[in-house]
């Protein structure tokens, strides 16, 4: 069985592993794999070029069409539209190799091997990258063990708490952040049957889409509930519809910005919903704070939310702030609160240490 890694952990596996040695990555569809891939490689001056081997019918697909060369005579092969010619190196990413058709699986064997195409070179320090799908859902093709063998294979298991704080870096609907917070298993890949035999499951792409479509709309009635279900599948966007109809908790952006306003109510919510306030106040600050003037007001009202927490003996919700503050996902905001707040890092600090 592959080692299983998140999103954390396959930039750290990215940075580690030289150009010669391919990476295959196993996973369920719409878990963000070529979306990390290209901001990684992008960030390096690198080029992704994405290939979907499972639509593709004939090799010529993917090595070009023949020709014959007039002055050798010999039969060669138009380069496809995406080899470089630059002589620059190129990620190519091999997305779906367990769904391509066993013909088109042989023309990877020299390229995995050698970084070779019909006989072209990639250019050197290109890296090539494939993706495999897993699970029973999916009409898989069996890979040939030697094929195998020329890659290092990784099963990619990105977390909940890793694609909420990139919801909230793209501006994802907060309902759907906090529907995810609460209902983590929900996020990827819980299969609901339709009539036709169909499966729709929900998966991160999906929850993206429902976000697009709710922006704005404040009352989701009947017709969205059915239009989120298709997207998402009955059982989820049944349990997303029933949640957001019920009370609606305080934005992290109106406690930190107004939190007078909203004490009473933080008061009154129970360790669950705390622990949800918790997250999207790191969330927030992590990623939406703009300017100065909201940077002043969070020097207030951060302060004075753990305070209550302190009035009101909610030790436990305390204890789960701190562990955010100290587990290493919101950088950013662990130097904001060091810098701008030292007397509340101390207060920290003395309940760590009490604890």
């Amino acid at each position: 069985m592959a080692i299983s890694v998140n999103s954390k952990e396959l930039i750290q596996l990215l940075d580690l592993t030289p150009a010669d040695q391919n990476i295959m990555l196993s996973g369920k569809h719409g878990i963000g794999k070529s979306e990390i891939l290209t901001k990684y490689f992008a960030s390096k001056g690198m080029k992704v070029v994405s290939l979907f081997l499972g639509q593709m019918s004939d090799p010529g697909d993917l090595i070009g069409l023949p020709y014959k060369n007039e002055k050798t005579g010999n039969t060669e092969f138009m380069p496809p539209y995406w080899f470089p010619t630059d002589g620059k190196p190129i990620v190519l990413f091999l997305d779906e190799l367990n769904r391509a058709r066993p013909e088109v699986l042989q023309t990877i064997m020299d390229l995995a091997l050698n970084k070779k195409l019909a006989g072209k070179q990639l250019p050197e320090g290109s890296r090539i990258i494939s993706a495999v799908n897993s699970g029973e859902e999916y009409q898989l093709t069996d890979l040939d063990p030697a094929l195998v063998s020329r890659f290092n294979i990784y099963n990619f298991r990105p977390t909940p708490s890793e694609w909420l704080l990139w919801a909230a870096e793209n501006k994802v609907d907060e309902r759907v952040i906090n529907f995810i917070q609460e209902h983590s298993d929900q996020l990827d890949g819980v299969a609901t049957d339709i009539d036709n035999g169909l499966e729709k499951t929900p998966d991160r792409r999906g929850w993206k889409r429902v976000s697009d479509l709710i922006s704005g709309v404040s009352d989701i009635d009947a017709i969205y509930k059915k239009l989120i279900s298709g997207i998402v599948g009955n059982q989820a966007g049944s349990l997303f519809f029933d949640y957001i109809n019920k009370k609606t908790l305080p934005s992290a952006k109106e406690i930190l910005l107004n939190y007078r306003k909203h004490e009473k109510t933080l008061k009154s919510l129970q360790l669950h919903e705390l622990s949800i306030v918790n997250e999207s106040l790191f969330r927030f600050m992590e990623t939406g704070l703009n300017d100065d003037k909201e940077k002043e007001k969070v020097k207030k009202s951060l302060p004075a939310y753990l305070e209550m927490l302190e009035r009101e003996k909610k030790n436990e919700v305390f204890a789960h702030w701190s562990s955010l503050f100290s587990g290493g996902n919101y950088p950013d905001t662990v130097i904001f609160i060091v810098s701008e707040m030292p007397e509340l890092l101390v207060k920290i600090q003395n309940f760590v240490a009490g604890i």
